[in-house]
């Protein structure tokens, strides 16, 4: 197994990593909408806070040789699903025309306030 660590995602704030590959793929934690250039969390729109938290993710596959048109499955946890059709617009722009497996989950809260977080597996480009 190898440890994925970068400084163009957030620091891990608890006992977990921010990626490990593993034959071939690269399993990425749940990535809150944290810049990690100034530490603000959870800031704005649902909208800009699913593009900072899909910019994490992209941040954490590329510090592991890989890219979002690689990614197999997302989990997109919400804590409001009448934002959803709002996240899934962000999500489907980011993406393109490439589309992962997906499950998203409702919750009642996430993290420091945040509205949404995602997590992935993706394959070594």
């Amino acid at each position: 197994m190898e440890k994925i660590f970068t400084d163009h995602a957030p620091r891990p704030a608890g006992h977990y990593s921010q990626a490990f590959v593993h034959e071939g793929l690269i399993f990425v934690s749940g990535q809150l909408p944290i810049d990690p250039k100034t530490d603000e969390t959870c800031t704005g729109s649902i909208e800009n806070q699913t593009e900072r938290a899909l910019k994490n993710v992209e941040a954490i596959l590329s510090a592991a040789g890989s890219r979002l048109d690689q990614v197999l499955k997302v989990t997109v946890f919400v804590a409001d699903i009448s934002l959803w059709p709002r996240v899934n617009a962000v999500y489907a722009r980011v993406f393109g025309s490439h589309k992962p497996a997906r499950v998203v989950v409702p919750v009642k809260e996430l993290h420091y306030g945040c509205l949404v977080e995602i997590d992935a597996i993706a394959i070594v480009s």
